[in-house]
């Protein structure tokens, strides 16, 4: 008899939708029971050795096991359920607003009409879409929720992770002028510059035209800060203010005025400054002197000068 085969719905076979990938689960699974005998160990000497000084040490040991064992099931549920946590954590905004989004429902459902309940849905629907400033907030905080999203299907696909197999923790975004910004936080295997080679192929994971990655801590290298850009905003045309202040009925000069570039000391006409004589005899000139403070050419003296007083 052949085997039978498995049922089939639309003609299409029925298979599974992985979650937690085998890597993950293996990896948790294992770090999951370490800490648990870590854990249950060390609290429970600990707790021994403390009760060991109020009573008997076999009923001291037995109230470290009892203490160790609970402590050490509990880090290891925490260990075992961490991935499980990661993607809650991942979808933590998109949870929180179904919830929120079908609590409301519920809510007018069952206290108003239906017309109020339409009204009440077509405000908030069309309110944002109506005013282009709500209109686009909100598609900027939709993007940063896509974005979180891309940045970590791009991290499963072609970067690295750590032996454990646990991907970058992707924690923060919110909108720029130009884009988003993303705060990463690595773990251990990955630096900055391992991401810097892969720029190109992270803005097209994200849809967007550059991305750029800083360092958002000067104490922490796993802290980046990832700045995703779609689109340009120095391109468009600002008004200035100093336009509105120019008199447009103030006369316009006809000739260009001439404004000096340079100037020749020698082409300048230097006056000549005579100084008073200081304690000199009467009838006697002191000589002339120019503005720079350079003697003028000697004339030739005559016998009747006396050159003594000068020397």
């Amino acid at each position: 008899m052949s085997k039978s085969s498995p049922r089939r719905f639309a003609g299409k076979s029925t298979g599974t939708v992985t979650v937690i990938e085998a890597k993950v689960h293996r990896s948790s699974a294992r770090n999951a029971k370490v800490a648990f005998i870590l854990t249950a160990v060390i609290v429970g000497v600990l707790s021994a050795v403390v009760a060991a000084a109020y009573w008997h040490p076999i009923v001291a040991l037995i109230v470290g096991a009892l203490i160790g064992v609970p402590c050490g099931a509990a880090v290891w549920l925490l260990v075992r359920v961490w991935p499980v946590l990661r993607l809650l954590w991942w979808w933590t905004t998109e949870i929180v607003l179904a919830v929120l989004l079908l609590t409301g429902w519920v809510q007018l459902a069952n206290h108003t009409s239906t017309v109020v309940m339409l009204l009440v849905v077509a405000l908030v629907v069309g309110v944002p879409a109506a005013i282009p400033a709500v209109r686009r907030q909100v598609i900027a905080w939709a993007w940063c929720l896509v974005v979180r999203h891309r940045l970590r299907v791009c991290f499963a696909q072609f970067i690295i992770a750590n032996q454990s197999g646990s991907l970058p923790l992707i924690l923060w975004a919110r909108p720029t002028p130009v884009g988003e910004r993303v705060w990463v936080y690595l773990r251990p295997g990955l630096s900055a510059k391992d991401l810097e080679s892969r720029l190109d192929k992270i803005a097209v994971t994200c849809h967007a035209s550059t991305v750029l990655i800083e360092r958002a801590s000067e104490t922490n290298a796993a802290y980046l800060r990832f700045d995703i850009k779609r689109r340009e905003v120095l391109t468009a045309h600002v008004g200035s203010p100093l336009v509105d202040a120019i008199d447009r009925n103030a006369p316009v000069s006809a000739s260009p005025l001439t404004v000096p570039t340079a100037l020749d000391l020698p082409d300048v006409d230097a006056p000549t400054i005579t100084l008073p004589a200081q304690g000199k005899p009467a009838g006697k000139k002191p000589p002339a002197s120019t503005a720079n403070g350079s003697k003028p050419a000697a004339a030739s003296s005559t016998p009747e000068d006396d050159v003594s007083d000068w020397i």
